[in-house]
């Protein structure tokens, strides 16, 4: 595949990931497997700096484009599933370390090996102490948790008892803690996405000081526009549909050369049902990547001049995500139906690809919920509810 939509600085980011692709599908079954990244292969993809595509690179990270960011994601998805919704998982989380003090971003993110899991929504309680703050919760859906260096932890912040507000909103903030200081909770048993081991995780009476938190909100410590707006951490999410229905295509096309047709016995590729399915899938794909990307680049040039995103163009970054993934479940269902029995067995890739698409759908920043905040952002309403 044509490696467009990638700036200079991410060609070797993309060349690393070409070289892992005979190591990552050789780790394929053991990832579905044990439902984590066996550890060499992960030490190997952060030697790629694949976990930290948005990491300042003033702290070694790669501070690439979103552009660049969804391109690499889309590419490991196409790979691997799993692969790519990780890299996706601590790319977001990369982004933190512009938001925290100097010594605080070095300390938790500036080794080859950070990587970030962790859960931001729903907040949980964390009470302000001296120099700090101290929380204690089990938080779900930990992706990438047994590889991770550091956790995210969204939590609302009381004092004396009591949430604090900024008006007429309780203090919101990200607390980062370091993985040695959790307890993993075994529950990922899913029927797709198995190998990105999201488990539960239990922070029990951890002590936070301030400087390890942020609200994303704030003026970030590191200038560029990257991080001028901060929902901009979500981008990564766009790559892993694309991905996955690429390696989608990819099977079924391949199939079409080797499967005969029952009862003539002729290619499955001269049968005009299987053409016509074939070219409206491309098709989609096609147009979902068309709006992901030029989307992306819209939204780029304007936070390079350093002027804020228009509401239209703040309401068309989460749409797109949605309807990535919409596009997703869509073309590969109807793939799977085209290439009947031979898609049902769990050793078929199309299989996987089938169940991490509706698993990859369900993950509430795309999921098709979206469409009522961002719809009313385009036009001119109060969205109602938080975007991220």
């Amino acid at each position: 595949m044509e490696f467009d939509h990638i700036a200079t600085a991410a060609e070797p980011v993309i060349a690393a990931v070409a070289a892992l692709e005979p190591e990552i599908k050789a780790a394929s079954a053991s990832i579905e497997a044990e439902r984590r990244l066996p550890a060499p292969l992960a030490h190997r993809l952060m030697e790629a700096g694949v976990f930290r595509m948005g990491t300042p690179r003033v702290y070694g990270g790669g501070e690439l484009d979103p552009m660049s960011q969804v391109r690499v994601v889309e590419e490991l998805s196409r790979i691997e599933g799993a692969v790519g919704w990780l890299s996706m998982i601590s790319t977001a989380g990369s982004f933190l370390p512009a938001f925290l003090e100097p010594s605080a971003a070095r300390r938790l993110f500036g080794a080859v090996e950070s990587a970030v899991a962790g859960q931001i929504r729903p907040p949980h309680r964390a009470d302000l102490v001296d120099g700090g703050y101290r929380v204690s919760h089990r938080y779900h859906f930990g992706s990438g948790c047994h590889h991770a260096s550091v956790v995210t932890c969204g939590a609302i912040i009381h004092e004396n008892g009591e949430p604090r507000r900024h008006g007429r909103h309780p203090e919101f903030r990200v607390l980062l803690v370091p993985t040695s200081k959790i307890q993993i909770i075994d529950v990922w048993d899913t029927t797709g996405m198995r190998g990105t081991g999201s488990n539960d995780f239990v922070v029990d009476n951890v002590f936070v000081p301030l400087s390890d938190s942020t609200t994303m909100m704030e003026k970030p410590y590191t200038p560029g526009p990257l991080y001028s707006f901060p929902p901009l951490f979500l981008v990564p999410h766009a790559g892993v549909p694309l991905g996955i229905a690429r390696n989608a295509l990819d099977f079924v096309e391949q199939l079409t050369l080797e499967k005969k047709m029952i009862p003539h016995n002729r290619p499955m590729r001269e049968d005009p049902v299987i053409q016509e399915t074939i070219a409206t899938c491309e098709a989609q794909l096609g147009a979902a990547r068309a709006y992901v990307y030029d989307s992306l680049e819209d939204l780029w040039a304007t936070l390079c001049k350093g002027d804020p995103p228009a509401p239209r163009q703040r309401a068309t970054y989460r749409m797109m995500m949605t309807y990535a993934h919409q596009a997703a479940k869509s073309l590969i269902s109807a793939l799977y139906d085209m290439a009947a029995s031979s898609a049902i067995f769990r050793s078929s890739r199309l299989d996987r690809d089938l169940r991490d698409i509706m698993t990859a759908c369900q993950h509430r920043m795309v999921h098709l919920r979206i469409y009522r905040p961002a719809g009313r952002l385009w036009l001119g309403l109060d969205p109602e509810e938080p975007l991220v």
